[in-house]
């Protein structure tokens, strides 16, 4: 395919993944059997956010006249990715520079994301039969010319290891942090909600730990994360919740709760699943926001001034995911 006809074939599929297409439904039902974290509200929303960001076709020219992308390559090579599975369709934004840069891609899925991708490849042979030949799906990777890899720091060591000879791009855990000054609107609380919520704080891009003023009051985030409260229904995350409010019991240490959301005092930027992590600050922030923008395990960081509240789930078609430019990357391989 020469690169209108990749440009093609990626707007139509944002309309189909907004779709309630029979085939489209029944993709989500069974990617949700297979992981019961990925509800068929949340598979919808990250669906929705890809072809809203990624897929409409003057964001996707705009975009791709960032790069020198040659209508098609003489030579494409093959780049091996290796995608995570933490929340539906996250390793859709490689696999999506991979197609439009020209190049054939090798897939290693996640075992908790492996219906979602194939099925949007079966859909798209269906008019572009010759996306069979740039998307091939693998249990291992072997034979790329270059690798994207992204998993915890543990993989990271073994992508390193495997990986070296090749051009490489290696992702590891990452987290999303909020810098509060305590004069957050009703609206900003409620999106700041979203942060940390959406996904069941899966993501890289959601809020794990709260940077706050001295005596700030948490009431008011608390109540508006009642928004969320029917996670304590969904038996993983409720088991999440009963385990670590059991450890924070255990250990007799202070905590705050809604039900469904703990709060602890922790200076870790992770934090597990149901738990928020938060750390107070004196003066200003100013220092702490420097802090964090080098810091190699922030992936994102909310706040006035920085992202905006409700917007950590929305990144836009060239936010990487680690700051390394992934076009350029491709681009670079060129032979």
């Amino acid at each position: 395919m020469n690169l209108q006809e990749r440009i093609l074939l990626l707007t139509e599929l944002g309309d189909y993944l907004q779709s309630d297409a029979p085939s489209w439904k029944e993709a989500i039902a069974a990617a949700n059997r297979q992981n019961g974290w990925f509800t068929e509200e949340f598979i919808r929303l990250a669906a929705s956010n890809i072809a809203t960001a990624f897929l409409d076709p003057a964001t996707i020219s705009r975009f791709a006249d960032n790069y020198q992308l040659e209508a098609a390559l003489q030579k494409p090579l093959t780049i091996g990715i290796t995608m995570a599975g933490n929340i539906p369709l996250v390793g859709f934004h490689d696999w999506f520079c991979v197609l439009l840069s020209g190049h054939k891609a090798l897939v290693k899925l996640s075992s908790k994301d492996a219906v979602l991708l194939p099925h949007v490849i079966d859909h798209l042979a269906v008019r572009f039969p010759s996306i069979r030949q740039q998307t091939v799906f693998a249990e291992m990777l072997k034979g790329a010319d270059a690798y994207i890899a992204t998993g915890s720091n543990h993989a990271a060591r073994y992508f390193d290891y495997y990986f070296s000879k090749y051009p490489h791009i290696i992702r590891k855990n990452r987290s999303s942090v909020a810098v509060l000054d305590g004069n957050e609107t009703g609206p900003e609380l409620e999106a700041l909600a979203d942060d940390i919520h959406l996904y069941f704080g899966l993501g890289c891009r959601n809020v794990t730990k709260l940077y706050v003023p001295k005596d700030y009051d948490f009431v008011p985030l608390l109540r508006t994360s009642e928004k969320y409260a029917g996670f304590i229904e969904h038996h993983k995350y409720k088991n999440n919740y009963d385990y670590q409010l059991a450890l924070l019991l255990l250990n007799k240490q202070y905590y705050m709760t809604n039900g469904s959301l703990l709060l602890v005092e922790n200076p870790a930027i992770f934090s597990a699943i149901s738990r928020l992590n938060y750390e107070y600050y004196e003066g200003n922030p100013a220092e702490i926001l420097s802090a964090l923008h080098t810091n190699p395990e922030v992936q994102c960081v909310i706040g006035h001034g920085q992202v905006p509240f409700g917007k950590a789930q929305c990144p836009g078609i060239g936010d990487y995911a680690d700051g390394v430019d992934t076009m350029a990357f491709l681009e670079s391989l060129k032979v």
